[in-house]
């Protein structure tokens, strides 16, 4: 007989180094995966190249958070550029939107004319977030979502930043790939400290966003 699956099952996989899919929006089931290699963000890491840096001090976009997740899982869901088809099914919506009202799920939002442009989320567990998705309907949009996240991470004392996989793109940003044995000990370094998500409350000051993920700095590039 199958386990149903509730959030409370899926925190504790989380917490087990184990995550969700499915094959497609159409399927049914989901199924459980744990890579034998893990994407991770550094958060003293970011790298956020110049032009990015430009775009996020000339603030195209408000940023705004937790106001519309099941936007931007949809957003996330839907057909863009080289992604046809997604993981994101009913049952995905279903669980994470309950997280979110649980307060374990957040979503980062850029808007622009009141017009929601992009963004990401994630789910949240102690000083672990764990990103899930991220989509763009403007450039740079989702870029933007990832450093105002990454200043919100450091700011709250969060200790890891999960990427599942790691994607040329991602690894651009200065993502990196380590094995399972030293993935699951930083989860559980992060699972036994406190931190707040919500602690940061700077995401209209660009230098502050800035200043939390290491610039200005002495990086150059």
């Amino acid at each position: 007989m199958t386990t149903p699956i509730t959030p409370a099952l899926l925190l504790r996989a989380y917490a087990s180094g184990v995550f969700p899919m499915a094959d497609s929006a159409d399927a049914p089931d989901i199924y459980w995966v744990e890579p034998a290699y893990r994407g991770i963000f550094p958060l003293d890491a970011l790298h956020v190249p110049r032009r990015l840096r430009r775009t996020i001090r000339r603030r195209p976009f408000e940023i705004r958070i937790n106001t519309a997740f099941d936007e931007v899982m949809a957003g996330c869901a839907a057909p863009a550029a080289g992604r046809e088809n997604t993981w994101i099914n009913t049952t995905i919506r279903r669980l994470y939107n309950r997280l979110h009202e649980m307060g374990h799920a957040h979503s980062i939002e850029c808007w622009q004319d009141n017009r929601l442009v992009g963004g990401l989320y994630g789910v949240h567990l102690n000083a672990a977030f764990f990103g899930e998705s991220m989509f763009s309907r403007m450039r740079d949009a989702s870029k933007v979502a990832l450093v105002h996240l990454v200043a919100r991470l450091n700011a709250g004392g969060f200790q890891l930043l999960d990427t599942q996989f790691l994607t040329d793109h991602l690894a651009s940003l200065g993502a990196i790939e380590i094995p399972r044995e030293e993935y699951l000990a930083r989860l559980d370094r992060a699972l036994r400290t406190g931190a707040d998500f919500h602690a940061f409350q700077a995401d209209d000051d660009p230098q502050e966003v800035l200043r939390l993920v290491g610039y200005p700095s002495n990086r150059q590039s």
